[in-house]
């Protein structure tokens, strides 16, 4: 049986060429790369190759596409703890970065199986689903939505659901936050979170689900990110565990 072939492919060889480059700063954070076809013709290869080879950067969190626009090199990645109440504008603020936040849409909705099940709600719940779209530096990187319980929120379509939806439950309603339960996973991403992240439908994205309590220990309302993968690193502060006195 031949042994195999200890050489590196062509489009290896193209992702490490381009690695060094992006490592060695050749290529600045947010600095587009040569076109698909410019690399082609630069490495004697075909675009197909190319791709490939730029795609094998992409899983590595070194460089991203935005669509027709091209490929760009990826920025930092930001450390994030899903376990505090972040107010995001503020957190990437503090980061000397620039947040910007859309609404994608507002819509009545009835709690169906998963959502039921999840939230513990009786089927057919009233419910507002609120679909946001959240960017870093001009980059989406973040779909969120959250699912309130209506009979908590009457009139909240109203109110500008772009800014921090924790202050906007304090000041408008009464609402104060409480604790929350977090669900982690890495899914697929599937329409509409595709779509407006710019990645190719089945693309790997990481999900984060929360239930969020009121001080009473009632039920606030459930958010689900859906994250690039490269826009963060996951960490999380875990307190002391406490330990019997004598």
């Amino acid at each position: 049986m031949p042994l195999p072939s200890l050489t590196p492919s062509k489009s290896e060889q193209i992702a490490h060429t381009l690695r060094q480059l992006i490592l060695g700063q050749s290529f600045a954070v947010g600095e587009q790369l040569p076109g698909e076809r410019v690399l082609g013709e630069r490495f004697a290869t075909t675009r197909i190759t190319v791709k490939d080879a730029l795609q094998r950067l992409e899983a590595e969190g070194l460089i991203y596409s935005a669509g027709r626009r091209g490929w760009f090199v990826t920025p930092p990645r930001l450390t994030y703890d899903p376990a505090r109440h972040h107010h995001f504008h503020h957190w990437i603020k503090s980061e000397a970065r620039e947040a910007s936040t859309t609404l994608l849409g507002c819509e009545q909705q009835l709690a169906d199986g998963d959502l039921c099940h999840w939230m513990s709600v009786a089927p057919l719940t009233p419910l507002l689903a609120i679909r946001r779209l959240r960017a870093i530096d001009g980059r989406a990187v973040l779909h969120v939505t959250h699912h309130l319980l209506a009979r908590r929120f009457i009139g909240i379509e109203q109110e500008d659901l772009t800014s921090s939806l924790t202050t906007l439950y304090a000041e408008r309603f009464g609402i104060i936050q409480g604790a929350s339960r977090l669900e982690i996973e890495a899914t697929a991403a599937r329409g509409e979170v595709a779509r407006s992240l710019m990645l190719a439908e089945g693309s790997q994205v990481l999900r984060i689900r929360r239930l969020n309590f009121d001080g009473q220990g009632q039920l606030i309302d459930s958010d689900t990110e859906h994250w690039r993968p490269d826009a963060i690193r996951i960490q999380l502060s875990v307190p002391a565990p406490c330990t019997a006195q004598p």
